[in-house]
C-alpha cells in the first residue's frame, strides 16, 4: 500500500483508485492482502481531507507540504486506520506504521511517526 500510495503521490496525476487500479494491475500482490489494500484506498481517496487535517492538527509546528513524501504517506495510511477501521487495534496501527518508518523513511522518522500518530490517537479517543 505504501508503494501505491507514495506513486500517487509522484505522479499527482489521477485521482488515488484510479492509480491504485493501475499499480495493483501490475504488481503481484497475495489475494489475502488485496482487500486490505482496496478498503484502504477506498477509505484514503474518501477521507483524505479530514485524514490530512487530523495530521495537520497535531503537529502544530508542520505543515503536510514540508513533510518528507514517505513520512506523508506512512502517516495518511496510520492516521485512515485509526480513524477508520475499528476492527484494527490502534496500537497495531502505530506499531505498523513506525516499522514502515524505520524500513523506508530517514532516521528521524520512526520517532516523528510515532508522536503524530500518538497525537492523532489521543484526539480520538474519549477521555478516561
Amino acid at each position: 500500500m505504501l508503494q501505491i500510495l507514495y506513486g500517487w503521490e509522484a505522479q499527482d496525476a489521477s485521482a488515488l483508485t484510479e492509480h491504485a487500479k493501475e499499480a495493483l494491475r501490475y504488481r503481484r500482490v497475495s489475494p489475502r492482502y488485496r482487500p486490505h489494500i482496496e478498503r484502504l484506498v477506498g477509505a484514503l481517496n474518501e477521507n483524505m481531507e479530514q485524514i490530512d487535517r487530523s495530521i495537520t492538527a497535531s503537529m502544530p509546528n508542520w505543515r503536510m507540504d514540508r513533510l518528507a513524501v514517505i513520512d506523508r504517506c506512512i502517516l495518511r495510511i496510520g492516521v485512515a486506520e485509526l480513524m477508520l477501521f475499528d476492527d484494527i487495534p490502534p496500537l497495531v496501527s502505530i506499531h505498523e506504521a513506525i516499522q514502515m518508518a524505520e524500513k523506508y523513511g530517514s532516521e528521524e522518522s520512526p520517532r516523528f511517526v510515532n508522536g503524530v500518530l500518538d497525537a492523532v490517537y489521543r484526539s480520538l479517543s474519549p477521555d478516561p
